[in-house]
């Protein structure tokens, strides 16, 4: 079950489905308005029907931190078996200006990490994120913090012309976290 909650994003990345189409599968994802955590908690239902909650869509899931965790605290509290995965571009640290991945222990049980580039310089070229060259820094930084406090983390590359696919396999090694390259037709 895919959970979408905002627009906004940090990124205006040239490859996000955002620059091609309203939604994805003939599905309209763009929200006229932002869903509460009672509204969600109450669009979810039942998951136990699912192989995994996830917090993804068409911004940035962790430009609201907070109702995150209030949605996953709730699904852990009443569905415990349910795995509950964030989507997100990696630049919460620098969102907030504080380390905020303590708060996801105990709520997240996997995080994927758009990693996207080898490098800032290539980083920026094909994201354009609001923090320039620094959001790869601080990608790689919320990464390794987020080994200490969530069990499974994974960065993702989008297989883009350009991407040295084997340079970002080995920073994943690097940072000790698995590594999974997205096609670009099934982002």
């Amino acid at each position: 079950m895919y959970l979408n909650i905002t627009n906004r994003c940090t990124n205006d990345c040239e490859f996000c489905i955002r620059q091609q189409a309203p939604g994805v599968g003939g599905y309209n994802l763009w929200l006229e308005e932002e869903p509460t955590t009672k509204e969600i908690i109450e669009a979810i239902g039942d998951p136990t029907g699912y192989k995994e909650v996830v917090f993804c869509g068409y911004g940035e899931p962790l430009m609201r931190l907070q109702v995150v965790i209030d949605v996953a605290k709730h699904l852990k509290k009443t569905y415990p078996n349910v795995p509950v995965r964030v989507n997100t571009n990696g630049q919460a640290n620098m969102i907030y200006g504080e380390d905020v991945t303590p708060q996801l222990e105990g709520n997240i049980d996997v995080i994927s990490i758009s990693l996207n580039a080898e490098n800032a310089e290539k980083y920026s070229e094909i994201c354009h994120p609001e923090y320039g060259e620094d959001a790869f820094f601080s990608i790689l930084e919320f990464t390794r913090k987020c080994k200490s406090h969530i069990p499974r983390v994974i960065v993702t590359v989008v297989d883009i012309p350009g991407i040295d696919i084997a340079k970002c396999k080995r920073l994943a090694e690097e940072l000790g976290v698995e590594f999974r390259l997205r096609s670009l037709d099934k982002r």
